[in-house]
């Protein structure tokens, strides 16, 4: 398991002063990217290898969101790699070690020459060390989204530099960061993302939402329809 320290910052936290959800998200991705940069696989190798990590799928369940000032211990481990996919798990503990928030996801190897899936490199086994997966329910990499539901459009938000990451395409948690904007208040108690297609400087996304029962989908979307991501967030029953 790899882990490091932080402590939650008011660039991190709402008016509520508690975290983000898409502060922790970032967390997340910060924390596998100083694992691999420590061990001489991260981001300048893998440009090196014409290859890059996509992410396939998000799913966070959340016990309790960190608040200003708290220090917490993020952490993460991979527990499979399969085929052309790479498993792995998040964890946010407080300072005492109690989990506050888990994470479950899933990454696609990718040859960035043909923008097409790619055999795994050796050094991913040779030295991620690979550990049990987190004891939670874990979801299906797909969204089923119900297609009784009606939706409701939002603000198109237009692609800005500010989105991008050094794959040149939208960060995945921009995406989140988006479909989180238009939340209702409240809680949020588990967090599921499929990441369907990339975006690109310039494209304007399209925000479809739609709720059933406890459930929220937010569809962000290209002007033809078709979903770049697909959300869905729990939320609490009282919430609705």
């Amino acid at each position: 398991m790899y882990s490091f320290e932080s402590r939650v910052r008011y660039s991190e936290v709402d008016p509520s002063l508690t975290m983000t959800y898409p502060s922790v998200i970032n967390y997340f991705q910060d924390c596998s990217t100083f694992q691999s940069e420590e061990l001489n696989i991260g981001v300048r190798f893998l440009m090196e290898q014409h290859r890059v990590w996509l992410l396939n799928s998000w799913q966070l369940k959340f016990q309790r969101l960190p608040v200003l000032g708290e220090k917490i211990i993020i952490s993460t481990w991979p527990y499979e790699f399969k085929g052309m996919l790479g498993f792995r798990n998040f964890l946010i503990s407080d300072e005492a070690g109690v989990p506050l928030v888990v994470a479950n996801s899933v990454w696609v190897h990718v040859n960035t020459d043909t923008g097409l899936p790619a055999k795994l490199l050796p050094e991913y086994e040779q030295l991620y060390q690979k550990e049990p997966p987190y004891p939670m329910d874990y979801a299906s990499r797909k969204i089923q989204v119900p297609k009784e539901l009606e939706f409701q459009s939002a603000t198109p938000i237009p692609v800005t530099v500010s989105h991008l990451d050094s794959n040149h395409h939208v960060n995945n948690g921009q995406y989140i960061a988006m479909a989180c904007s238009l939340l209702p208040e409240g809680t949020v108690t588990a967090l599921h993302a499929e990441y369907k297609k990339q975006a690109f400087l310039g494209d304007i996304i399209y925000p479809r939402l739609a709720r059933k029962d406890q459930t929220l989908y937010v569809l962000l979307c290209n002007a033809a329809g078709e979903p770049y991501v697909i959300t869905e967030f729990t939320l609490e029953r009282n919430e609705l």
